[in-house]
This record gives structure tokens, C-alpha cells and sequence, in this order.
């Protein structure tokens, strides 16, 4: 008997119109060649811009309780967090291939314990002629590394989540707040 051809799903309309949107845009790191290329912001206004980001680190109550009581083997986990998220936003154009170095005035980490897990948010700002989002990004992502690394002895199983951009202000497109 032939093996039977998989039909593709039918794309929903709200997905149809989310690549519609992001097919209609250019992508701004890629030369007419198609090569990668650090985009050339010379001529762009000098604003204030700010940039948040979440993330959550998944782990069982158990871990959580050891967190919560600074049990943990490795010692005050939330703090170390905190410091390697400044520290990666500081980074972020030695980490990412194509991100501007940028003057950083602010970085914070928050870290929260949750009832799922430790909370991850990350807030950078920056007076020039591009944004934060990689750093609020990376910071959170990097925080979330650390917290696994300093946990993984007691669960290996810890997941990091849901790493994205929340909000972002100033620059030419303005206000982003995520739904």
C-alpha cells in the first residue's frame, strides 16, 4: 500500500495575516545581496529609548522552597541572577553578532518567586540612535542561565520560558506594549 501524502494544515487567518505583516517589512540586517550586515544608524535621532523583557525559570515547589529559604548549594541564587543579567546587557554587542554597542544609563533584573517558578524581568535604557530590546533580552536570558546553572544540582529539569519582549519605548516606531 503507498504511503499516503500529508496535506499541510490550512494556515488560520490570524496567522495568514501575522506573516502577510512580517513578509511586508524588510529585514533590516540583511544587505541587497542577502548578506548579514550591522545596519548603519548614523542618521538616526539620538532619543531616550527603554525596552523590558520577561522570562520565567520553571522549576518544581521544592526548589522554590530552598530558594525562598537561601538553602541552595550554591548560596543567594537571586542575587547572582540579578548581577549576570546586568552584567549580559552590558554585553549584549560582544554576544550578539549584529547589536550595536550602546551607552546603557539604566539595567535592572527583577527576580520574583512565583507558584511556577522564578519570574525574570529586565528593564534597559539608553539615550541613542537605537534601541534596547537585544539587552533587556539578553539580560533575562542570561539571568534565566544562571539561575538554571546554580540550581541545576537540585533539578535538572528546570526549564527557562517564555523569554520576550513586554514593552519598549522611543525611536522612530515608538510605543510597544505586548498583548
Amino acid at each position: 500500500m503507498p504511503a499516503r501524502k500529508s496535506t499541510p494544515a490550512r494556515k488560520s487567518t490570524q496567522a495568514r495575516k501575522s506573516t502577510q505583516a512580517a513578509t511586508s517589512k524588510t529585514l533590516t540586517h540583511i544587505d541587497e545581496r542577502g548578506a548579514a550586515r550591522m545596519v548603519d544608524v548614523g542618521a538616526k535621532a539620538v532619543t531616550e529609548r527603554r525596552a523590558t523583557a520577561r522570562g520565567m525559570l520553571l522549576v518544581s515547589s521544592e526548589t522554590l522552597a530552598l530558594v525562598r529559604d537561601g538553602r541552595t548549594p550554591k548560596g543567594d541564587v537571586l542575587a547572582s541572577a540579578r548581577l549576570a543579567g546586568i552584567m549580559a546587557a552590558k554585553k549584549t554587542s560582544e554576544l550578539i553578532p549584529l547589536a550595536h554597542p550602546l551607552p546603557i544609563t539604566h539595567a535592572s533584573v527583577e527576580v520574583t518567586i512565583e507558584s511556577t517558578g522564578i519570574a525574570i524581568e529586565a528593564t534597559v535604557a539608553t539615550t541613542a540612535q537605537t534601541g534596547v530590546e537585544m539587552e533587556a533580552l539578553t539580560a533575562v536570558a542570561v539571568a534565566g542561565l544562571t539561575l538554571y546553572d546554580m540550581l541545576k544540582a537540585i533539578e535538572r529539569g528546570a526549564r527557562l520560558t517564555d523569554v520576550r519582549l513586554v514593552a519598549k519605548s522611543g525611536g522612530r516606531s515608538g510605543e510597544y506594549r505586548a498583548q
